[in-house]
């Protein structure tokens, strides 16, 4: 038994689970991985997010966050932080995507996605809350050299040029200021169909379950719009979305449209750009080809996005370094 292992046995010994059945329930892109445990008609999910890689202080401060707001996270059962380890409230199968291929109506559940959406930035204070991360310049532009540092490469063959690099970055700060003029919210950041749960015995929005939330951080409230309408991994009718996007600007008056939706816009290109920079950096460094298919459909949603007035200069830089015939999906990374 691994030293991991006898970890984890002694903490579902503590919580009182060691006899518990336990499966696999998934894996993400990062170090963590779930398990359901069954012992008799209870059931509970453990996440096992191994220190140093992984950190459960976030999930369990977003988590507590959410649900005093009167949103749907799973509770805690049991902790222990140390060792990366939690118990959680398992919410069952029903996410998003499965719903979806059982034939509940779209709209519908992309509609209490938004309404979440809307009472989460009525509801949160931005000023009340020291201890989340701010969504910066510094880090927007991080992510966004994922694409220079990790897709460019890969599909060009040599890296990036210094600069193209230096115009990259200047053209990402010459419109960053533009995003942040809507007001600032809590933003979850991977508030997409995989990460969402019906929860149809719930009232309101509470039947908006979330998962995923552990690197929220303080943003725009267009963000998660944008992860929920650009999906990386599923196409999503246009006319559904704009829809959902008028009836939640119709939800705060004061909101300035334009301004949304430039800022909708901006971040959209710079999470699409991040995207493509991540999923070529799972084949590559960690042997995870399986994204790479996903790479048309960001392509779309970043080309959709650079149209609007705003970032002509950034369109203007990607038709310069990479035209539309390079956009492509990187070959997978042969291993021996």
């Amino acid at each position: 038994m691994t030293e991991r292992n006898r970890a984890i046995e002694k903490f579902l010994a503590a919580s009182g689970w060691r006899q518990a059945d336990r499966r696999v329930l998934a894996g993400d892109a990062s170090f963590r991985r779930y398990d359901r445990l069954r012992n008799g008609a209870l059931s509970a999910v453990l996440m096992d997010a191994p220190p140093p890689t992984e950190d459960v202080r976030p999930f369990v401060t977003i988590a507590n966050l959410l649900r005093s707001l009167g949103l749907s996270a799973p509770e805690i059962m049991a902790e222990d932080l140390e060792a990366g380890l939690l118990l959680l409230e398992d919410f069952g199968d029903p996410t998003y995507s499965r719903c979806f291929t059982e034939g509940v109506n779209e709209f519908d559940l992309y509609k209490l996605a938004v309404d979440a959406l809307i009472h989460l930035h009525g509801a949160f204070d931005p000023t009340a809350t020291v201890s989340i991360e701010p969504y910066d310049d510094t880090k927007l532009l991080e992510e966004a050299f994922l694409f220079t540092d990790w897709y460019l490469p890969a599909v060009r063959g040599f890296d990036t040029l210094g600069a193209e690099r230096s115009e990259f970055q200047e053209r990402w700060l010459s419109v960053f200021s533009e995003a942040r003029t809507v007001p600032e919210t809590l933003v979850l950041r991977d508030f997409h169909v995989d990460n969402l749960m019906w929860l149809k015995n719930r009232p309101g929005v509470a039947a908006c379950g979330l998962l995923d939330f552990q690197d929220a951080v303080c943003g725009p409230t267009t963000y998660d719009l944008v992860s929920l309408f650009e999906d990386a991994r599923r196409d999503v009718p246009p006319d559904l979305a704009v829809k959902l996007l008028q009836h939640y600007c119709a939800a705060f008056t004061k909101l300035d449209q334009d301004r949304f939706f430039a800022s909708y816009a901006i971040l959209g290109a710079q999470r699409s750009a991040k995207i493509l920079g991540i999923f070529t950096r799972l084949d590559r460094r960690d042997g995870k080809p399986h994204y790479l298919p996903h790479i048309g459909r960001v392509w779309r949603w970043l080309e959709g996005d650079l149209k609007h007035p705003d970032l002509a200069p950034l369109k203007d830089w990607f038709d310069k370094v990479i035209p539309g015939d390079q956009r492509v999906i990187p070959d997978p990374e042969t291993t021996s």
